[in-house]
């Protein structure tokens, strides 16, 4: 069996997503002083001696109040309830038991699993156990009194949570899987994109834009053939950022771009390519991850039968440092192409961790060469490059080895990335070039080494 999985419930601003940054000793999930700042489902890996599980933050829980965002945070909460293995119900001790703690647990005991109730905010030992007391009125077991934000009493829940887990042998190892995150500006429909995906309500979609404030993680097979999407906020410019939520969900998007495999630009084609588009592109770029353009809302233009080549054109101009990234056109509301977005993935996630023998590598580079030899400096020296080797992946990066580096201009290191990858592909893929000064003997010798390994 896969990994069990934990749902951490509750009343909106009680510590639901400290509790999730201690048990995982990470602080992933954004903790704020402000109600309603988790909305989607956030899940973690977490552990506690010997099992290992999946923690997931929700929002806070809110019944009889259908104003903005809180029936779809019902929805998420209740998908959550659904697939846990046990749950945990977090609950504040210092503003004592509420008419909506009350409702939770009601709601709780018409589901078949196990809940444990975490007073929270029990920073004193001896008060809380004073404080934990009036919460046996749920009628769902012991509370525990804890602090999330100092630890205490943590280990005592948690040792009572792992004896409601299957026993650690019983869990089977994850498979290997491409980590994917969706990146952009708000409201171009990342979240109708990760639905998409997924066939199922997995992200809150509204009109409003900011919906999704942190980055969620959801895990999708096709085939023999896993991913992670990592759907982000919305990014825009900096100097629109105020301090707060927004701000840190931002962080969090370049976070999920910078432990991604392939990042999915989406643009929005009624809009084009805007300024911070580019510089989202730039930043991709600037972390080594593969990228998919992805023009989505193609549904909404109006076409002829060169419509698409006009778009491709103009988006092609506006980022044209990250040509090598495939383009597709899409329509996350309808379906139209989104299978093939993850065909797309599948060829650049390879492309990123492709490893190119030396001796095929510098075959590619002699052919450039013969083309357009290195330029003579204004000394009247020429460049000379001896050989080229490959010494890492994602993103492929090439060692060049030459007599001088001072003698390459930018012109002409353009022009060997260029020759290579027409030659050798890495679709999809940053392509890193170091050139390196060195001696004709040490080469000599060097690339003997290199083209026996």
């Amino acid at each position: 069996m896969s990994l069990p999985i934990v749902a951490i419930v509750g009343r909106p601003n009680v510590g639901k997503s400290t509790l999730l940054n201690r048990i995982t000793g990470e602080h992933w999930a954004i903790v704020y002083d402000e109600p309603g700042i988790t909305r989607d489902r956030t899940y973690r890996r977490a552990f506690w001696g010997a099992h290992e599980f999946v923690v997931v933050d929700t929002g806070g829980l809110v019944f009889d109040d259908d104003s903005a965002f809180l029936p779809q945070i019902r929805q998420q909460t209740m998908a959550a309830v659904q697939e846990a293995t046990a749950v945990i119900l977090v609950v504040d001790g210092q503003e004592g038991l509420t008419p909506g703690d009350l409702q939770i647990a009601e709601w709780l005991r018409h589901h078949p699993v196990p809940v444990l109730v975490a007073v929270n905010k029990c920073e004193s030992e001896n008060i809380g156990l004073a404080q934990a007391a009036e919460f046996w009125q749920l009628g769902l077991g012991e509370p525990f009194p804890i602090s999330s934000i100092h630890g205490m009493g943590t280990g005592e829940l948690l040792e009572a949570l792992v004896a409601h887990l299957p026993p650690p042998e019983a869990v089977t190892e994850e498979e290997a899987e491409t980590r994917v995150a969706i990146v952009g500006r708000p409201n171009v429909g990342k979240s109708s994109l990760l639905n998409a995906f997924t066939g199922s309500e997995r992200a809150i979609v509204s009109p409003i834009a900011g919906t999704t404030r942190d980055a969620i993680d959801t895990v999708v097979t096709r085939g023999e053939k896993r991913y992670r999407l990592i759907d982000t906020a919305g990014i825009r410019r900096k100097k629109n950022v105020e301090y707060g939520a927004e701000f840190f969900s931002i962080n969090r998007a370049f976070k999920a771009i910078r432990r991604s495999d392939v990042v999915l630009l989406v643009l929005d084609a009624q809009e084009g390519v805007t300024e911070q588009d580019q510089r989202l592109a730039g930043r991709i770029e600037e972390e080594g991850r593969g990228c998919i353009i992805v023009v989505n809302k193609w549904d909404l233009i109006e076409k002829d039968s060169y419509t698409i080549y006009a778009y491709t054109d103009k988006i092609r101009a506006d980022l044209y440092f990250v040509e090598y990234a495939p383009l597709i056109f899409v329509s996350a509301l309808t379906g139209q192409r989104v299978p093939k977005i993850l065909d797309l993935v599948d060829r650049v996630a390879e492309q990123h961790q492709r490893r190119v023998p030396t001796a095929v590598l510098n075959d590619a580079l002699n052919e450039a060469i013969a083309w357009h030899n290195p330029p003579v400096s204004r000394g009247g020296k020429q460049g000379k490059i001896y050989y080229c080797t490959q010494v890492a992946t994602a993103p492929p990066t090439i060692v060049l080895f030459v007599n001088d580096p001072d003698r390459f201009n930018d012109t002409y290191r353009r022009y060997i990335e260029n020759q290579l990858r027409k030659s050798l592909g890495f679709e999809g893929t940053p392509l890193k070039l170091m050139w390196r000064g060195k001696r004709v003997r040490e080469a000599e010798k060097s690339l003997n080494r290199a083209t026996k390994v």
